[in-house]
């Protein structure tokens, strides 16, 4: 008799464009300039990344305070405030900026809103470094808004004059019920002239959600502080599936969540790469769901060069 138990794989998954942007970034100047190499916060928001870069050289910081005058560091995929350029200017430090384009639009908008005379309202999560990052670009023009109920409470100064913007990683229904939620109250609110929220968090909640209500339990992996990756959790529970984990490997999976289960879906988040979800598919083949049929909703093909400034140095040794 044929095994009724099989894995859904949602695709697309995994690596996004920026992030992989990042990573090469970090590698190519680990090539060129070689270790150690200094990268504030983590590249991506992933554990897996951060410790195989780690055992090449690289030293994540928080601060640049840490870092010794003249050396090389690398910003983040999630982008820094203009302070923190300052800052590297003033310690004389060689910088690499790896922000996702997609994050540096965000700041773009938010500068040009501010010098428009408009008040913006960032929707997006406190502390997340992308929403440090965009609020330090006009931090006198932004209020952040993390959810419906705040936004339900918020008071504004020039309802005439106002503006919204969001952290790119957040789930779209999420922040259209905040958006909903605002216009209600301020029906003279602007929206920003392209949706903010990244492709590539869209795609993979598009997925996840075609997937999630034909599956007993979703598997998402991805780290903890990777704010796409526990979203998608929320969205596979929204969309109907009966239990869903995050995980950072399949070294966290439990025999138990198989229990009672048929189908099995899998995804990840946008700064995992492939290996950790092939172990994962490894895993549940051993504990029986060795049928895997792919989820498909749209296809990735966006590309973004590196950053100029490692361009520039990788042309000049190729000339040497």
């Amino acid at each position: 008799m044929a095994s009724t138990k099989k894995v859904l794989l949602a695709a697309p998954r995994g690596y996004c464009a920026g992030v992989d942007r990042a990573i090469l970034t970090v590698e190519k100047a680990l090539d060129l300039y070689g270790a150690p190499l200094y990268v504030r916060k983590e590249i991506v928001h992933n554990k897996y990344v951060v410790e195989s870069l780690q055992e090449r050289g690289v030293i994540f910081v928080d601060e640049l305070d840490v870092v010794p005058e003249g050396s090389t560091v690398i910003f983040s995929a999630h982008g820094v405030a203009p302070s923190v350029h300052a800052e590297a200017a003033e310690r004389s430090l060689k910088t690499i900026d790896a922000t996702c384009p997609l994050v540096t639009k965000v700041h773009a908008e938010a500068k040009r809103f501010s010098n428009e005379g408009l008040d913006i309202i960032l929707i997006g999560h406190a502390g997340h470094e992308e929403v440090e990052g965009t609020m330090g670009e006009a931090p006198n023009s932004i209020t952040l808004v993390q959810n419906p109920e705040e936004a339900r409470n918020l008071e504004v100064a020039n309802p005439e004059k106002l503006i919204w913007l969001s952290q790119t990683t957040l789930s779209v229904d999420e922040t259209i019920q905040t958006v909903n939620v605002l216009k209600e109250r301020f029906p003279e609110m602007a929206s920003p002239p392209s949706d903010d929220i990244c492709y590539a968090t869209q795609n993979r909640q598009t997925a996840v959600k075609a997937m999630s209500p034909l599956c007993d339990v979703v598997i998402v992996v991805g780290s903890g502080n990777s704010s796409n990756s526990v979203r998608l959790v929320e969205v596979a529970l929204d969309a109907g599936a009966k239990t869903s984990y995050r995980v950072d490997s399949f070294r966290e999976l439990k025999s138990e969540w198989l229990e009672g289960a048929s189908t099995i879906g899998v995804t990840s988040g946008a700064s995992v790469p492939e290996l950790l979800v092939s172990e994962v598919l490894n895993w549940l083949a051993d504990h029986g769901f060795s049928d895997c049929e792919e989820v498909s909703t749209a296809e990735e093909t966006l590309m973004f060069a590196l950053p100029p400034e490692l361009r520039r140095d990788i042309k000049a040794a190729a000339a040497q």
